[in-house]
């Protein structure tokens, strides 16, 4: 049975009565489309209800789902104590969903368990659903960090279980919209916030799920919005299915946005499985790419896959330029998966005979030794961009006033400790920020006194 209804609802404490205390009227449009909610599901008397939540327990590398019986809450911390609840755990759809997710190779499941505890993003939807309706179990989900597109397959592997077991299920996705929507908000405002709140509300709308891949890393995070993810999770689970939307309400009278839609489901639709039509185009243009490279990237990618694929080590090819068999450098490797850091190692300074055996090296160890990631599988190789940065000589400096965050990588050093940082990243727009990660990857305190280098690069995409 596939899932009966989804739902994308707002998780303000205030407009729980007992913790609002009066604040709740000034969404009094949220709190009636919360109600007409309640009364949807309970007219579909589910099961089961599925709740993803930003605020359940997040890894930046792993989905977790609550695991055993149940779990308790209240919202004691924002001073209504005596509002409580006391939920069972649909065992048997978790054990499925975790099942599906090893066989998927896809990180999830109920390993890693912090705080059992209840989220306020989980109990501002209950407290709303169980004013008309209680005969539910309750399947519990945190986001993760991982890319959009993994949150997608979730939702798909939950919707694969629903119906693997036959349990009657909706889909609550918690998430509030831009947290900068006013200048007397609590986060005061940014001009994406309004932005982002439009967008989503019209793609929801008109539940054109494809869009929400659409949305850039980098603006969401300057909209301040927290669950994109969750809606993005929702998506999945009614993936290859008509889908008829409407919006209740959306409000911004408290400088963050609240929005409520419902979703309801129809026939299959093979002209909505997005995250295959969204697969497929990123396959083409990282293919179009990668046959576009130069020679350095061309040996870092033939180096990568000789190891992922034979645990051997490139040979260095003889047709090569003379300026990657001659030359001496430091060289930077850096190995992404859907606009996401998946690999990255490299040298300040020359350790091999060549440039052509410095990118081979670290190209190998950008993929295999990496302690922050694990070993690349050869199934990741087609969705992977490998970036080569050659280092030039690195150059004492007097101060931070002669860095310029897009032009030159950074070092610091403190004794035997030291830190490096290239330049021209993506979410680096100070020198204070490369500064500041340069330090912290070489365990340098922020008052401690350094010495500072600055380099610039040759970068091979």
């Amino acid at each position: 049975m596939p899932i009966l209804a989804a739902y994308m609802v707002p998780h303000p404490p205030m407009i729980v009565p007992e913790v609002g205390r009066g604040g709740e009227a000034q969404i009094e449009a949220t709190r009636a489309a919360y109600a007409r909610v309640a009364r949807e599901i309970a007219a579909l008397a589910p099961e089961t209800v599925i709740l993803s939540s930003p605020h359940a327990t997040m890894y930046a590398d792993y989905f977790h789902i609550s695991p055993g019986r149940g779990a308790e809450g209240s919202f004691e911390r924002f001073r209504a104590p005596q509002v409580r609840f006391r939920e069972s755990y649909d065992a048997e759809l978790v054990a499925a969903v975790e099942r599906l997710a090893i066989a998927e190779n896809l990180p999830a499941g109920t390993r890693g368990a912090r705080d059992p505890a209840l989220d306020h993003g989980t109990m501002v939807p209950l407290y709303f659903i169980r004013q008309a309706y209680s005969a539910f179990r309750l399947v519990r989900i945190g986001l993760s960090g991982l890319p959009l597109e993994d949150h997608y397959r979730l939702g798909q592997l939950v919707r694969r279980a629903v119906e693997e077991t036959g349990h009657r299920a909706v889909f609550v996705a918690s998430g509030d919209l831009s947290h900068k929507l006013r200048d007397y908000g609590p986060y005061g405002f940014a001009p994406e916030g309004p932005q982002y709140d439009a967008r989503i509300m019209d793609v929801c709308g008109r539940a054109a799920f494809g869009e929400l891949f659409d949305f850039d890393e980098a603006f969401c995070e300057r909209a301040a919005e927290c669950g994109h993810r969750s809606f993005v999770m929702m998506a999945g689970a009614l993936d290859g299915t008509a889908v008829a939307a409407e919006a209740f309400s959306h409000e911004d009278v408290t400088g963050v946005g609240y929005g409520v839609c419902a979703f309801r489901p129809g026939a299959r639709d093979d002209r909505r499985r997005f995250l295959d039509q969204r697969l497929r185009a990123q396959e083409t243009q990282l293919a179009e790419a990668r046959g576009r490279c130069d020679p350095w990237v061309r040996l870092a990618w033939q180096s990568v896959e000789s190891w992922v694929l034979r645990h051997e080590r490139a040979r260095v090819p003889d047709d090569l330029p003379e300026a990657l068999r001659a030359q001496r450098a430091g060289a930077f490797v850096s190995i992404h998966k859907q606009g996401r850091l998946r690999g990255c190692i490299g040298t300040i300074s020359p350790t091999q005979d060549s440039l052509a055996e410095e990118i081979v090296c670290n190209a190998v160890s950008a993929a295999s030794r990496d302690p922050r990631f694990d070993p690349i599988r050869p199934d990741e190789l087609k969705w992977l961009e490998i970036h080569v940065d050659v280092l030039g000589e690195p150059e004492p400096i007097a101060s931070e006033a002669q860095l310029d965050v897009k032009r030159y990588g950074v070092i610091v050093t403190r004794g035997h400790r030291r830190g490096l940082l290239l330049p021209d990243l993506d979410g680096v727009d100070t020198v204070a920020q490369q500064v500041d990660i340069a330090r912290r990857k070489a365990g340098i305190g922020p008052h401690e006194k350094v010495e500072l280098q600055r380099f610039e690069v040759v970068r091979h995409t």
